[in-house]
């Protein structure tokens, strides 16, 4: 039974079916799916027996291949969907009935569900695999329920399912040739979710006093709500210490990304100094190429001094020097040479 087995399962069939067969008698699919009367099904179309052959070949379409599946279905999650889409593809023109147990027996034969047995109910019409819902419907299957509501074939997984002091509450449903098997879904069960639930129970709690939930809704205690109120106080200040920290983090990084650029800068305008440099002063630099055209240009302007025995130094130019004509005399003159000559009357 769908939703009854705890645990987990094997992987689902992914396959899609094509449309004409999705649509079934619902059409578009755009209303819920209807609840089953009490007395069954009222249908006057003649319901002969099938066998699983003539189902996979085909049947018109006034007489679709009436396939029940049933469960608890609580928490209605992909597993259960997966398990009715696979019902209502096992032939190509299926009318899906399901099933769902109340709350009195369920509580009794398995345990306390999250879902009320209205709203499970609910939540299966709006299925879009569900032709038709049976409201409380049994644990186990009678030949009477099976002929009113004139069930063709059950579609469950082929696990054995313990319960109700059966070993397998499907067995006669196998031997009478009426079983098609479906796949559960690995990793989605209600007992998974409830475990997450419970498992983190102080983290939904919290979740939920933060949303407005008083401490008597979740049925928390006074000392527990403060706990929590605290806890998620604690929370936010690590919150904000983190984004502080990771904040930091990041400006830290700006910094040694920006002085990563700047020395790698200043690495290129030294070497790009050091270039200059070298080119300006060094052996082959221009200002050693300026120097030595300056000591020529300056050696060129000033004239060498006259060596011994060039013209400057012979008589011609000596006497010449020497004449009358001279308009002051050589300072280097001494001055007896100078002096005027003796006179003819002196001794």
């Amino acid at each position: 039974m769908a939703g009854r087995r705890r645990g987990r399962g094997n992987n689902a069939q992914q396959h899609q079916a094509p449309q004409h067969q999705r649509a079934g008698p619902r059409g578009s699919q755009r209303e819920p799916a209807a609840f089953a009367k009490s007395t069954g099904c009222d249908s006057q179309t003649p319901h002969n027996k099938l066998t699983i052959t003539q189902a996979r070949r085909g049947t018109p379409a006034n007489r679709p291949v009436r396939v029940y599946a049933d469960g608890i279905f609580d928490l209605f999650h992909s597993g259960h969907a997966r398990a009715l889409m696979q019902a209502k593809n096992v032939f190509p023109n299926t009318y899906l009935i399901v099933g769902v147990c109340s709350d009195e027996l369920t509580h009794k034969l398995k345990g306390y569900t999250v879902m009320t047995e209205d709203e499970r109910y609910d939540a299966l019409t709006h299925c879009r695999y569900v032709d038709e819902v049976v409201r409380d419907a049994p644990w186990t299957l009678t030949t009477d329920f099976l002929q009113r509501h004139k069930i063709d074939f059950v579609a469950h997984d082929d696990m054995p399912y313990t319960s109700a002091g059966s070993d397998d509450v499907y067995k006669h449903i196998k031997e009478a040739g009426m079983f098609v098997a479906t796949e559960r879904t690995e990793g989605i069960s209600t007992s998974d979710l409830i475990t997450r639930i419970v498992k983190d129970y102080d983290v939904y709690v919290r979740r939920n006093l933060q949303r407005g939930y008083t401490a008597r809704e979740l049925n928390v205690g006074y000392i527990n709500e403060k706990k929590y109120r605290l806890q998620e106080q604690v929370d936010k200040m690590k919150e904000t210490v983190r984004t502080v920290e990771e904040k930091s983090k990041h400006f830290v990084y700006r910094v040694e990304e920006k002085s990563h650029d700047l020395i790698h800068k200043w690495e290129e305008k030294s070497r790009e100094f050091i270039s200059n440099f070298l080119e300006l002063f060094g052996p082959d630099g221009a200002w050693h190429v300026i120097q030595e055209r300056s000591g020529r240009m300056l050696q060129a302007l000033s004239p060498y001094s006259s060596p011994r025995g060039s013209p400057s130094s012979s008589p011609t130019r000596r006497r010449r020097s020497l004449s009358p004509d001279s308009s002051s005399a050589s300072p280097s003159q001494s001055p007896s040479s100078l002096s005027p000559p003796p006179s003819p009357y002196s001794a």
